[in-house]
């Protein structure tokens, strides 16, 4: 129970991470302040459970949930909120910064969750292994979540233009493309300095990983992309839709088969 709470307050961090920085990439200028302010409430309460996770968590004895963890989920709850006010009362510039301030401590904490608490050689290896793999993970995440909210939000003021969106999914495919290198790179570094050679479960859960979370999301915002010139940003994001869902499986399928080890996947 312990371990899959520790996946699940991971992937809060990341999506935090990567969503915050995905609207914080966003022109205020083009989208209406709305998107910013009813987003940040999800974050809001993505960080408030992972902060009550956390709690329970340190109930139970897990030595990872200490309490930096514990508040920085809750500090990112307040600074979401707060953050949405700021959204609320057309405060751009200061909301664009407090975007880019959530990521950053989202990113933080994404990484003291994964890394056990020690001053280890090793500890510094995982940490940087793991700043990289919360990083290129989160903003696939947060890119491909941020872009299907926006095209949900044309919805709302069909007027908009097109270009925040075309941006975001540039964005997207491009965190994809890291990923991938990085994943890849990774992967060949674990399977190389295995001691023993690799479960068949290892490869399923691989090719899952790669068919889902790698080629099913780039081929979704690739989708997207090509139905944005008829222009139809129902259809397109209807698309991102799936490309959550796969983006979804993907990353979680990652972080199982990486839990407790140097490289991710």
């Amino acid at each position: 129970m312990v371990d899959i709470l520790r996946i699940l307050i991971q992937f809060v961090f990341r999506v935090t991470f990567g969503m915050a920085l995905a609207m914080g990439t966003t022109s205020p200028l083009l989208v209406t302040s709305g998107y910013f302010q009813k987003h940040l409430w999800v974050l809001m309460g993505l960080n408030t459970l992972a902060a009550l996770a956390v709690y329970s968590s340190r109930s139970l004895g897990a030595a990872w949930a200490t309490p930096a963890v514990m508040w920085l989920a809750a500090a990112l709850g307040f600074a979401c909120y707060a953050g949405s006010v700021l959204w609320l009362y057309e405060c751009r510039r200061a909301g664009r910064w407090l975007l880019y301030a959530v990521a950053l401590v989202g990113l933080v904490s994404g990484v003291l969750a994964t890394v056990p608490p020690t001053a280890t050689l090793r500890a510094v290896m995982w940490r940087a292994m793991a700043a990289v793999d919360v990083a290129s993970g989160g903003l696939v995440l947060g890119a491909t979540l941020a872009a299907m909210f926006l095209g949900h939000w044309y919805l709302n003021t069909p007027t908009m233009e097109l270009r925040p969106l075309r941006r975001l999914l540039l964005v997207m495919l491009g965190a994809v493309v890291a990923r991938g290198v990085f994943a890849a790179a990774s992967t060949w570094l674990r399977v190389s300095t295995a001691e023993q050679a690799m479960a068949t479960e290892f490869w399923l859960f691989l090719s899952l990983r790669w068919l889902a979370g790698i080629l099913g999301v780039f081929g979704m915002g690739w989708m997207a992309w090509e139905t944005l010139k008829i222009p139809n940003t129902q259809s397109a994001t209807g698309v991102l839709y799936a490309g959550v869902i796969l983006a979804f499986i993907g990353e979680l399928t990652a972080q199982l088969l990486s839990a407790g080890r140097l490289f991710p996947v």
